[in-house]
């Protein structure tokens, strides 16, 4: 899926905001997988975002036999949440996140007028990448 229009010095920017999604899944408290996410448009990250538990919740994503809580917020939500809250618009804008996003979040990346999803592993179901297609937003994985 990598994208063969890609320059070298925007193949190293989108190499550096995937790196710092990465550094940025450190901040999850999940046990089972930290997953980070950024948002950037027009060369500036409008929000960022990680896998956890909403505001006022434990911040165990897991449950005793290692299941994830239904109420776990997967990185792409938060960060586009959060970008809600600001004055920043998503319209045209990249995500960068370190595993690809599931058919939910999909949706909302859809809706949020997202135009590129960079990403470095595939999450275990690839619908969620289907539906970006389908939708017309360039995908790129890229190895880090």
């Amino acid at each position: 899926m990598f994208h063969s229009t890609l320059i070298s010095k925007e193949l190293k920017y989108h190499l550096t905001y995937l790196k710092m999604a990465s550094e940025w899944s450190t901040l999850s408290c999940c046990g089972r997988k930290k997953v980070g996410a950024l948002i950037v448009k027009d060369g500036t990250i409008i929000s960022d975002g990680f896998n956890g538990t909403p505001k006022g919740f434990p911040n165990d994503c897991e449950d005793a036999n290692g299941d994830t809580h239904w109420y776990v917020l997967h990185a792409e939500a938060n960060a586009l949440l959060k970008v809600a809250r600001s004055t920043q618009s998503t319209n045209g804008a990249t995500l960068y996140v370190t595993t690809s996003p599931c058919k939910e979040c999909s949706k909302l990346i859809i809706q949020a007028g997202i135009s590129m999803v960079v990403y470095k592993e595939d999450y275990k179901d690839l619908t969620g990448l289907k539906i970006l297609q389908e939708a017309g937003i360039k995908i790129t994985k890229l190895e880090i």
